[in-house]
């Protein structure tokens, strides 16, 4: 009796030193441990979002692993610099009369990619209450929208009215203009994309790659829901907009001093970026 119980243990310490043996299997799921040890999930990643699956290839988080490229730094937005590409800033008064960056659009041929990021709550994003008032503002200014599924997501597709412009039979003329946009993990990143690049199929391509190329960085400083993240522009970038608008208002002066020759009498400074 007693040789058979140690028969019967020795089988069992056998048994135990070919499970250690044993590699981990691996199954659809990835690798499967025996011994019950888990890996800690690292503290700056992210809780995944149901959205994140339309930005598997970009745009991406600072801290996530982008695709190496040449970008330039604004702050909240590290944008692809390519080759045929200008990068534009976009600026407006705010009530102080002094000049507020409110976006960034990046040139490439025909057509026109306007970028805006935006701060966004932790459990969900804000894109599709965006689409509804973008909706509304086509609306109001007399044009369409229809919702479509690209490349990113829903988008929303729009024809608004070119102000001024009309055919021959008194018909209103419209741009095409594509408002597409991702939500990122505390951030939502918006893009306008006018001319061929909303119309042009073969284009399309080309300009939503831009887009995909585009590196958030919302940082750790708290910033309300829907509130544009802060863009700020390198030194030599901020002399060129200084330039451009002295030169804008140096144009402006010499048109009020010689309207009756000004074809338009409108003038428009050179585009500020690089």
């Amino acid at each position: 009796m007693f040789g058979r119980r140690r028969k019967k243990r020795d089988k069992e310490t056998e048994r135990a030193a070919e499970t250690e043996a044993q590699p981990q299997r691996r199954g659809a799921a990835g690798a499967v441990s025996f011994d019950n040890e888990i890996e800690p999930v690292r503290a700056s990643e992210q809780p995944a979002k149901d959205a994140d699956q339309y930005r598997r290839t970009g745009p991406w988080d600072s801290t996530e692993d982008a695709p190496e490229a040449d970008r330039m730094d604004l702050g909240s937005m590290l944008l692809p610099m390519e080759q045929g590409t200008e990068i534009q800033v976009n600026v407006a008064q705010d009530k102080q009369n002094k000049q507020k960056i409110i976006g960034v659009t990046l040139v490439r041929g025909k057509t026109a990619l306007q970028v805006q990021p935006f701060a966004a709550p932790k459990s969900s994003g804000l894109w599709d209450e965006m689409r509804e008032e973008l909706r509304e503002q086509v609306t109001k200014q007399g044009g369409k929208a229809e919702d479509h599924d690209g490349t990113f997501g829903p988008e929303l597709q729009a024809v608004i009215p070119i102000k001024g412009k009309k055919t021959e039979d008194g018909r209103q003329l419209g741009q095409r203009v594509r408002f597409i946009g991702v939500d990122g993990p505390r951030w939502v990143l918006r893009g306008v994309i006018r001319g061929e690049g909303a119309s042009k199929p073969e284009v399309m391509s080309e300009i939503e790659q831009v887009f995909a190329n585009i590196v958030v960085v919302r940082g750790e400083q708290p910033v309300p829901p829907n509130e544009l993240l802060q863009i700020t522009v390198p030194k030599k970038i901020q002399e060129q907009m200084a330039a451009a608008a002295q030169q804008r208002s140096a144009q402006q002066a010499a048109q009020h001093g010689n309207a009756g020759s000004s074809p338009n009498g409108s003038a428009s400074g050179p585009p500020t970026g690089s």
